[in-house]
């Protein structure tokens, strides 16, 4: 690189510093001020507008000035690691769970809403597909091994992230997590299950069934494990939600055991 490339590079860099943190850091002296606030404010407003798209309840709960920090504080000490547009929430999300710093006034739940709000968008825009060669979409989820969708995806949180709105501010975490359910149906629409504690075990044995066996031996390793005390009710139980899953799309079929 020579001189000159330097020196420009030089410049991009200064320019760049001072619109992620125009408070701490000198603009560059070549660009008039004015000239500096019309990108300032283009920068910012850019950035903030994409991520309350990709964001709306969190921009909703938040204060004027409690979103506006929160986008200043992300271009200040994030790095970016793609310039993909649908790959900003994702860089969003991994500021707020790795460098995001929590004022007195913020919201406990901010993490936890923003990972709830990209898993949504994450699966509206995801490529994935099922292969349901050797599936039996109409299989006995019993007696056969239960096959969960690529399009579903389960998670368990500490606040009810799914009601939160202006008018539902939750002050405290709750005694015991939620879990719930995103999955993509057919019609490409998202949506979302509230799932027990039970529920959200046998869905992730369902996921984890490296041994491929069936559905109702997962259900008697279920109840082994947590100390169910009749075996027979958590297979009846089991068995519906089972077959509720199937219904929504979360599971697609099963396939023979073994």
């Amino acid at each position: 690189m020579d001189e000159d490339d330097r020196s420009f590079q030089d410049k991009q860099y200064a320019f760049a510093a001072h619109i992620r943190d125009p408070d701490n850091t000198i603009a560059p002296v070549e660009i008039e001020d004015r000239r500096m606030a019309i990108y300032r404010k283009l920068f910012f407003n850019n950035l903030s507008n994409l991520l309350s798209t990709f964001f709306p309840v969190i921009k909703t709960v938040l204060s004027k000035q409690q979103w506006q920090a929160t986008i200043r504080g992300f271009m200040k000490v994030h790095r970016a690691k793609t310039p993909y547009f649908l790959q900003l929430p994702e860089e969003f999300l991994a500021f707020l769970q790795g460098e995001y710093r929590e004022l007195d006034d913020d919201f406990p739940f901010i993490t936890e809403l923003a990972h709830y709000e990209y898993a949504d968008l994450a699966l509206r825009v995801s490529t994935n597909e099922n292969d349901l060669s050797g599936v039996d979409t109409d299989g006995d989820l019993l007696s056969n091994c239960p096959i969960k969708s690529e399009l579903a995806w389960a998670f368990a949180y500490h606040y009810p992230v799914h009601r939160i709105t202006a008018d539902f501010i939750p002050t405290e975490a709750l005694q015991q997590p939620v879990y719930l359910a995103v999955y993509r149906q057919d019609d490409d629409i998202v949506r979302f299950l509230e799932l027990n504690a039970v529920t959200a075990a046998l869905l992730d044995a369902i996921e984890n069934n490296d041994n491929a066996v069936s559905g109702e031996d997962l259900l008697r390793k279920l109840a082994k494990e947590i100390n169910y005390p009749d075996v027979v009710a958590l297979i009846k139980h089991g068995a519906d939600a089972l077959k509720e899953m199937r219904q929504l799309q979360i599971l697609v079929g099963t396939r023979r055991t073994g």
